[in-house]
């Protein structure tokens, strides 16, 4: 049973209002489910968003935010508990052996790494949970794509596809990641024919 999900968001403000909205959403819809949130501890953007929704249904929201992100104060000073990291390095780690689930939400270079290295880590049966992409207005039909490409020039083998599942809107994430096919760690042993 899923009872802590980690969330990839962005901080950007300049973002169209309807991605905030989405991360709004999702954590609303996760806290009423009664799911605890783990995301990157920011308060603005789709960060603050999605704690923002969590908080407002009575959710609890954990944040983990390096130690120079603290001091330039761009934490969310309401979230349930804050995680203080030395690094990035650092976050990322805590925030995926943190969860249950990963959610990635449309984002930036940051959401793209914390998702490419969640895969990665599932490849390797480090990770085993599973792995939802919310793909609101198409925003990750690109990636896809580009996964699919992967598998199709065998760089990855086509078992590699159930590595993540894909939900359009945000209170379809939680159906996604509780149906996602169960992954085994020795699913690393795949070789590409």
């Amino acid at each position: 049973m899923i009872q802590t999900v980690t969330v990839y968001c962005a901080s950007s403000r300049q973002a169209a209002p309807s991605y905030h909205d989405g991360a709004r959403r999702l954590g609303a819809h996760l806290a009423r489910s009664g799911v605890t949130v783990v995301y990157g501890g920011g308060a603005v953007g789709s960060m603050g968003a999605l704690a923002q929704g969590a908080l407002a249904e009575g959710g609890r929201v954990v944040g983990v935010l390096p130690r120079f992100m603290a001091d330039l104060e761009w934490g969310h000073t309401g979230v349930s508990e804050m995680r203080l990291v030395a690094d990035m390095h650092a976050r990322k780690h805590m925030m995926l052996t943190s969860a249950d689930a990963i959610v990635a939400l449309p984002g930036g270079c940051g959401t793209f790494e914390e998702l490419l290295e969640a895969i990665s880590w599932k490849r390797l049966g480090l990770y085993t949970g599973p792995i939802a992409i919310l793909n609101q207005d198409g925003f990750y039909d690109p990636l896809l794509e580009l996964l699919d490409r992967c598998i199709r020039e065998r760089f990855m083998d086509e078992r590699h596809a159930a590595m993540w599942v894909v939900a359009s809107e945000p209170e379809e994430v939680l159906a996604a990641l509780n149906a996602a096919p169960r992954w085994d760690p020795d699913a690393r042993r795949f070789a590409v024919p």
